[in-house]
């Protein structure tokens, strides 16, 4: 089983809800336009997921749907982390990023959408197993 310490120092890790269908639609469209192989993703219902939210200090009834993690930097999350990803895509979704300095604004439509996610998209009973294609992306 993988720890903290030993996630790929040069990939950066998404740790997303691994039951939420929004969620497993978002990883598949990152994945799908993550031409430069940057990141790496982790269910937050997995073992490694809590491993990582208890290394960040991140108190588990403060997790909502999606943490990206720069490992031996730092973390973003909720607005933050949508756009710094946007940011990184090869697709015309990168002028997402635009959106970093909206503070809480951004905050408040994103908590919104997080808190209404399974009512409007629905949710698996299990995380979604990845295809074999993609499967390196994903750490358990």
């Amino acid at each position: 089983m993988m720890e903290v310490s030993d996630l790929p120092l040069n990939k950066k890790i998404i740790l997303f809800d691994g039951i939420c269908n929004l969620c497993d639609s978002s990883v598949q469209f990152i994945i799908k336009h993550d031409n430069q192989d940057i990141f790496r993703f982790v269910a937050l219902q997995s073992d490694l997921g809590g491993k990582i939210i208890q290394h960040l200090g991140i108190h588990s009834s403060k997790v909502d749907s999606i943490i990206l993690y720069v490992p031996n930097k730092t973390y973003y999350t909720k607005i933050s982390a949508v756009t710094r990803i946007a940011s990184e895509l090869n697709s015309w979704h990168r002028f997402l990023s635009v959106f970093r300095f909206t503070g809480k604004l951004g905050n408040f439509i994103y908590d919104f959408v997080a808190k209404n996610r399974y009512k409007w998209f629905g949710k698996k009973a299990n995380c979604m197993i990845s295809d074999t294609n993609v499967a390196v992306k994903f750490l358990a």
